[in-house]
């Protein structure tokens, strides 16, 4: 195989930048679009316009029988990513699916079982983890430069987003259509980086507000303190509402202080362990002496989703090792849905210990109260500078 054939599923916004990044500004060498597929007429007569000699399919079975395409990228709606992947499997498909990952784990973990019976090539959007500043975290923290973790708390409500986002398609912002809000879709990224860097949480107990800010039924707006089975703690909060947000991460260790804003990182390191100061000093206000260092990073975010799918299309090719497996999905897509049942169930949640069943049952209990009925004609946007 010279070129990876790549058919993708949904239209939308995400959707419709990957194919403009593959077909049009071939930005990944190796990949090639060869078919689409969308159930709304409006975007499949958009493709046939915008993606000329690409096949068009309104339904994913019949595409992925096309003998059209060798992989799949799925970025339709949450709900379908688990089963589109599993059938895209049982055709013989190579399958990079977008986050998140799925709605909620049960069914994710039933996708992670084909993945590991097809034995094909399963990768995720975890676009982020391109991004050279948390790469740089995730050996600071993994090599034990920074020492025994004790706190992290990441303060991301950047993630504004206006009534008119929440109104721009009847799927978004409810519990039937998209399976939650800030922490099903802007949040998924985070949450990864959060277990790609640090590892899992082991509790969760969580406070989230639901259309808070927002004319929406799920939330905008959450609070979780996390603990760790090692003793280190951790804070999460997160909302769509807040105009201008912040997005600062704090992780502290043994050796001090990683600070990353405005992509970039700052390190206030201690000489000598925090510890193995407090074992010997004697003096009772003297702190460890602790320098300021500014780390070598790039701050340009990496390549992003195009890192993404020239890794994916490499590991088709020639077996390079993936930079987002897709099985890693379940983590991040754990830590949300675990957010959700604590608050849910008004007391902790156990990561190590999960309730996968409880969860799907409480989840459709939210589907079936929910009173909204919005008849909305989609809205496509340009997602440049968007995540």
């Amino acid at each position: 195989m010279e070129k990876v054939r790549l058919g993708v599923i949904g239209l939308g916004n995400m959707g419709s930048s990957h194919c403009h990044h593959i077909h049009v500004e071939n930005k990944v060498p190796g990949l090639a679009l060869g078919a689409v597929c969308d159930v709304s007429e409006a975007r499949r007569e958009w493709a046939q316009k915008h993606l000329p000699g690409v096949a068009v399919f309104e339904n994913v079975t019949d595409m992925y029988k096309s003998g059209l395409i060798d992989s799949v990228l799925i970025a339709g709606l949450h709900y379908d990513h688990p089963a589109q992947a599993i059938e895209a499997f049982e055709h013989g498909l190579h399958v990079l699916v977008e986050k998140p990952a799925g709605v909620y784990t049960r069914q994710v973990l039933e996708m992670n079982e084909a993945a590991a019976r097809s034995g094909k090539v399963f990768g995720i959007m975890y676009n982020q983890r391109t991004n050279p500043v948390f790469q740089k975290v995730r050996d600071l923290v993994q090599s034990g430069e920074l020492g025994a973790m004790k706190r992290v708390v990441w303060i991301v409500t950047d993630w504004y987003r206006p009534q008119a986002y929440h109104d721009s398609g009847s799927w978004r912002s409810t519990w039937k259509g998209e399976g939650g809000g800030t922490l099903i879709n802007q949040n998924p990224h985070n949450l990864d980086l959060l277990q790609w860097m640090l590892g899992m949480p082991s509790r969760i107990r969580s406070f989230c507000s639901f259309g808070k800010y927002y004319n929406i039924e799920v939330e905008d707006d959450v609070t979780a303190y996390l603990e760790y089975d090692s003793g280190a703690t951790g804070v999460y909060i997160t909302s769509t509402g807040e105009a201008p947000g912040t997005n600062r991460l704090e992780i502290s260790g043994d050796m001090g202080k990683i600070v990353v804003e405005n992509n970039q990182i700052t390190f206030h390191r201690n000489r000598i362990s925090e510890r193995e100061h407090n074992r010997v000093n004697t003096e009772l206000f003297k702190k460890p002496e602790s320098w300021i260092c500014q780390l070598p990073a790039a701050s340009n975010g990496g390549e992003q989703h195009i890192g993404i799918m020239k890794n994916f299309t490499k590991a088709v090719l020639h077996g390079e090792k993936l930079l987002a497996p897709g099985e890693e999905g379940i983590h991040g897509l754990l830590i949300s849905n675990a957010i959700h049942y604590s608050t849910w169930v008004d007391d902790w949640a156990d990561l190590n210990n999960f309730d996968h069943d409880h969860f799907y049952e409480l989840l459709q209990e939210r589907i079936a109260n929910s009173k909204v009925n919005k008849q909305v004609e989609q809205k496509v946007a340009d997602v440049a500078g968007s995540h």
